[in-house]
């Protein structure tokens, strides 16, 4: 090979190297200031409603109908939920994680509500269980759904599907910004009742100081409900929760595994809120929400 041909191969390697580089350079920076712009400006983020239980204490109501289906007053559980979450500005998509028995009726249903609501993007999760003996728990699902569908880059707010507010609850997403994460609480009014769910204090900025389940002696009325804001430099904490072997149900319990590790903030729901757990409550649930539907 002449002294010519060399010169010319190396300036086409050199030059073939160069605009290689210079695609991965460019490619790295267009990532790069994706992340940021998503990161500072537009701040999106994803929902996650919970939606995997049997709800056995319901039955025969629910053996061959979800929990979040059943009606109160009019209309599905689900949907009293998921109307008070849609005036939140920034959300990318509602992610709905259920069984193996029960993902087909969610199927239905979501393509159903989103031809009244196509401003919302849904993809509904079946997390494989088939009854209460192989369900992965609640905190369990969470960490599925964040794995299965890639999603630990955009902050994350985690609702129970059983859970009725009588007001749009949009104000809580951009609350919860001010901390890695926050826990939405309300006041029962009653030490004794308290007792049957869980008892949260706060100091004077509202950031959790002493979360405990099932209280024996409760300090206050307000007990932490099913909606969560996680922010998503702490989503990866949720795959150390599972790793250590952590219970992986009752969602309430990841908050008690993370307020001592980090800022986990606090906002108080408006007006009324439900807590679906047996025949007794659903009828009471249903004679209260009628008011706050009128067609009913």
């Amino acid at each position: 090979m002449s002294i010519f041909q060399i010169e010319r191969q190396s300036i086409f390697l050199n030059s073939y190297f160069a605009r290689f580089f210079k695609k991965q350079i460019l490619d790295i920076v267009h990532y790069t200031l994706r992340q940021l712009l998503i990161t500072h400006y537009f701040s999106f983020m994803n929902i996650l409603i919970l939606a995997a239980g049997y709800a056995t204490r319901l039955y025969p109501l629910t053996e061959n109908q979800p929990k979040p289906l059943l009606e109160v007053a009019g209309k599905p559980m689900l949907e009293w939920v998921i109307d008070n979450l849609a005036p939140i500005p920034d959300i990318e998509k509602v992610f709905l994680v259920t069984n193996n028995k029960f993902a087909e009726i969610f199927k239905t249903w979501a393509t159903s509500y989103q031809k009244k609501h196509p401003k919302l993007h849904f993809t509904i999760v079946n997390d494989g269980s088939t009854s209460d003996t192989d369900k992965l728990g609640a905190i369990g699902d969470i960490h599925y759904v964040l794995k299965k569908e890639n999603i630990f880059d955009q902050d994350l707010l985690v609702v129970a599907g059983d859970n009725l507010f009588s007001q749009p609850v949009a104000e809580f997403a951009s609350a919860a910004k001010a901390h890695p994460a926050t826990l939405a609480l309300y006041d029962v009014g009653d030490l004794e009742a308290i007792k049957k769910y869980n008892n949260v204090t706060t100091n004077e900025r509202g950031v959790i100081t002493h979360f405990e389940e099932k209280p024996a002696k409760p300090s206050s009325t307000l007990t932490g409900i099913a909606l969560y804001y996680y922010r998503s430099d702490v989503l990866p904490l949720i795959e150390t929760y599972i790793a250590e072997g952590n219970n992986p149900d009752q969602p309430g319990r990841l908050i008690q595994w993370l307020y001592p590790r980090l800022e986990v903030g606090t906002w108080i729901v408006p007006g009324t809120w439900f807590d679906i757990g047996s025949k007794e409550t659903l009828v009471e649930a249903n004679e209260v929400f009628k008011k706050f539907c009128p067609s009913v």
